[in-house]
């Protein structure tokens, strides 16, 4: 059996014969479920050599062959996509490079560094391969760091984060795209020879039309429950590109990184040019453990706040638009108070005097309160808030501007455009550019200002609705191709200072929806806001993709008035993750608010489940008419189950006991229907609660969908 896996998985070649020598080093990045091990071979290149489970037979690594080029440069023979391409300051623009030594150390209990030094064997150019591997959560985590002593600079033009290597018979790429309103749309194909690449060019708001992530099934399509995949994502709020390269012997080469498209870097003598960190995991188990090791991982280690609890909150935006004043929202505070939930946010339109916040057309860049609305400014809302019994939340987009605006008017040199051509402008505005320090200062202080003047403010809904168009940087002069590197370095510069200074303020990453959903970012940010489309049953698909790599708790998914199902199936399908509400309570009825009340008890009651636990992804939307997704404590005491009936045709079609997964089966568990709603039509569940084995939940399950067209059920699991 381990002879079968060493030949399914372990990858032949270099270039090399098969049956060359033994390396002098190798080298095991392990988490302790998956091993990716390195071999120097006999010319002293750094080649990988296995990647999969765990090597538990230690006494057969020293015969693996070297496998091929884990960091494959531009060079001698360029057969392949090169992971790193450069010009030495002669013109030469080829590189080879050698093993120099390597180093291991355990940054914690559950961490361990791996760096792997190489050298250019002609230029003094080197090039350091980093490995984090997680042992708790099964993840490594690899970047590189890129430098030289040449006496001019060296213009890269390649540099990518991480070269994977796969020798299978077959490959199938499931990506994430869509566009504004249609985000994280899946796709699953089997990959043929050549070249897919999956990259956006956009700079900001960088993933409107393409997620920073991918499942990758190897031999098989990726399955839940079984068969070996890999999931992969960058850690970059701007452009990035994964390319996956099938040779002529069915070999698949992944690199990933920044893309390289417009951004040639003129790399200084001294200076290191840090790669964005490429995240992943293995598994031979299926995408549901995998996916769990991501949110593991993220709970522990990336997440802004990984562990502590989210504030569930009422915006405005529905409600008002940008027609509110004082009073009005001082009403809706009160409702927030009455719905029961944590904090009242206000969204886009606060701001401006000279150019007010109309519409979307003016006022953005002036962060000042409307005093013709606001005449107690943000002070007086956070008071009144405060007497209403909840915490205040504001909205901001401070990276941007409306050329209607006094900042445009006195620092046109801060914005991105180009200085002899009619600006294009996205959703009427531009953005600031971020490479300039000054600017930094900037954006810095719009939250700096907010904060000091009103130090109650909980929470901030930070925004970034446009690309970088029009991309010239007046700061970046000669460097122009520096811009959507140094915009993301600037970002994070500013976001950096708002953490140290604020580290305990919650913010939401949103982009005009899913634009912006990185781990890099979400070091950050508490959570992120998946889509502008609200619509539950769109919801349940999008929610479904971001499953795969993010925790329910990182998931902002809110109750509005779009689509014409109940409030029941719509609050249902926001409880999935981190629950809001975006809606006007004065147009519910009194049994709409009361079960939206209820809704919000039951959700702060499971939000430990929900936001801590291991979720397991039961039945795909894709797959069929229902959709069902479930939460299990990791001590398996409890657990809650959604169940989704999306179009579903009653009498027609004949519906499945859902099989729960993640219990313990020795021991007993009593399951109740919560969120009932009375006028909402739905067959009985007749296993309401009653008590029944682990085992019996899980090989046979609950008939918990309804045969009713875009119904829903929440049920609660508890081990008695």
């Amino acid at each position: 059996m381990k002879l079968m896996r060493f030949i399914g998985v372990c990858l032949l070649g270099c270039s090399f014969s098969l049956l060359q020598a033994a390396s002098p080093e190798t080298i095991r990045v392990t988490t302790g479920k998956t091993d990716l091990i390195l071999k120097v071979d006999t010319t002293g290149r750094l080649c990988q050599s296995y990647l999969g489970s765990v090597w538990t037979d230690g006494r057969n690594l020293d015969v693996l062959p070297a496998g091929k080029d884990a960091y494959q440069p531009y060079d001698l023979q360029n057969f392949f996509e090169p992971a790193v391409r450069m010009t030495h300051a002669d013109g030469n623009n080829s590189s080879l490079f050698r093993y120099v030594s390597h180093t291991q150390e355990a940054l914690s209990p559950t961490v361990t560094r791996t760096v792997v030094t190489l050298r250019d064997d002609v230029y003094p150019v080197e090039v350091k391969l980093y490995y984090d591997a997680f042992s708790d959560a099964n993840i490594i985590k690899a970047w590189t760091e890129i430098s030289h002593r040449e006496k001019r600079p060296v213009l890269l033009q390649d540099f990518a984060s991480s070269l994977l290597y796969f020798a299978r018979p077959a490959y199938y790429l499931t990506e994430f795209t869509g566009k504004w309103g249609n985000e994280t749309t899946m796709t699953e194909q089997k990959l043929t020879p050549g070249k897919k690449v999956l990259d956006t060019r956009l700079g900001a708001r960088a993933a409107m039309l393409t997620s920073p992530f991918f499942i990758l099934g190897l031999d098989a399509p990726a399955r839940e429950t079984e068969g070996e995949v890999v999931l992969g994502t960058l850690n970059w709020t701007g452009n990035f590109r994964f390319t996956f390269d099938i040779d002529a012997s069915n070999d698949l080469r992944v690199v990933s990184g920044i893309n390289p498209y417009a951004s040639e870097y003129n790399l200084r003598p001294g200076e290191v040019f840090r790669t964005p960190e490429f995240v992943f995991t293995y598994s031979d188990k299926g995408t549901g453990e995998a996916s769990r090791s991501f949110h593991d991982w993220a709970r522990d280690y990336q997440l802004k706040d990984g562990h502590g609890s989210r504030l569930t909150l009422l915006n405005n935006w529905e409600a008002t638009g940008f027609a509110f004043d004082e009073k009005k929202l001082s009403h809706f505070m009160r409702e927030a108070a009455i719905l029961g939930v944590d904090m009242f946010l206000l969204d886009d339109g606060w701001f401006g005097n000279k150019y007010p916040r109309s519409s979307d057309k003016s006022g953005l860049g002036d962060w000042e309160p409307t005093a013709s609305k606001l005449p107690n400014g943000v002070g007086g809302l956070v008071r009144a808030a405060d007497s209403a019994g909840v915490k205040f939340g504001i909205w901001i987009e401070p990276e941007m501007v409306n050329p209607k605006s006094e900042l445009y008017e006195k620092h046109p040199d801060w914005v991105i455009h180009y200085p002899n051509r009619e600006p294009y402008y996205y959703r009427n505005q531009m953005a600031l550019d971020l490479c300039n320090p000054q600017v930094q200062d900037f954006v810095f202080g719009v939250v700096d200002k907010l904060l000091n003047e009103n130090p109650d403010l909980a929470y901030f809904k930070w925004d970034c609705n446009s690309m970088l168009t029009n991309p010239y940087s007046f700061y970046l002069k000669e460097n122009q191709s520096h811009l959507f590197i140094e915009y993301v370095r600037g970002l994070y510069k500013v976001l950096e200072r708002i953490q140290e200074k604020y580290p305990d303020v919650p913010m939401m990453l949103c982009s005009g929806g899913g634009g912006r959903c990185d781990y890099e970012a979400l070091k950050y940010f508490t959570e992120f806001w998946a889509s502008d489309n609200t619509d539950p049953v769109k919801r349940i698909f999008m929610q479904w993709g971001y499953s795969y790599f993010f925790p329910a708790k990182s998931i902002s998914a809110h109750v509005t008035s779009m689509g014409d199902q109940s409030i029941k199936f719509r609050t249902d399908v926001a409880m999935m993750d981190k629950l809001g509400f975006d809606i006007n309570m004065d147009k519910l009825t009194e049994a709409e608010r009361q079960f939206c009340r209820e809704a919000v008890q039951n959700y702060k009651r499971l939000a430990p489940i929900i936001q801590e636990g291991d979720q397991f992804r039961l039945v795909s939307p894709y797959s069929g008419n229902h959709a069902a997704v479930m939460y299990v404590t990791p001590g398996q005491d409890k657990a809650v189950l959604f169940a989704y009936d999306i179009y579903a045709q009653k009498y027609v079609e004949r519906s499945y006991p859902i099989r729960l997964q993640g219990l313990d089966p020795q021991r007993s568990y009593r399951v109740v229907e919560i969120n009932k709603m009375d006028s909402v039509p739905a067959r009985p569940f007749v296993e309401d609660g009653k008590t029944f084995s682990g085992e019996y939940l899980m090989k046979i399950g609950l008939q918990a969908f309804s045969d009713f067209r875009e119904s829903s059920r929440v049920i609660e699991i508890t081990a008695q």
